[in-house]
């Protein structure tokens, strides 16, 4: 019975980091969005100007574009970290509530 209770305590403790990473995920395409937006209003502007320490400075657009690509680069990869360990976590629960499941028809 312990070991029912204790597995069911880890299924609990999965599903939190289950959506702590479902967040991050938010957080990152929010992020994505917002990089995909400025790229496409670099492409229809004469002028770009960077946000550097509290101070708008003016730069070239193939520079920011660069800096936008290479964000943009990261944050898919932090993309595709978080939901391959999303999936590893709900892989985890699935399987624990397999075992629950076969141990409780045992009784």
């Amino acid at each position: 019975m312990a070991e029912l209770q204790e597995q069911i305590n880890k299924i609990q403790l999965l599903e939190q980091n289950v959506q702590a990473i479902a967040a991050q995920k938010q957080q990152t395409q929010t992020q994505l969005f917002e990089i995909e937006s400025a790229l496409k209003e670099l492409d229809g502007s004469k002028e770009s100007y960077k946000i550097l320490a509290n101070i708008m400075i003016k730069t070239s657009q193939d520079q920011l574009k660069k800096e936008l690509n290479e964000k943009k680069e990261i944050i898919d990869l932090r993309m595709k970290t978080l939901e391959k360990q999303e999936k590893q976590i709900k892989e985890q629960i699935k399987t624990l509530q397999e075992e629950i499941v076969k141990k409780t028809k045992k009784k």
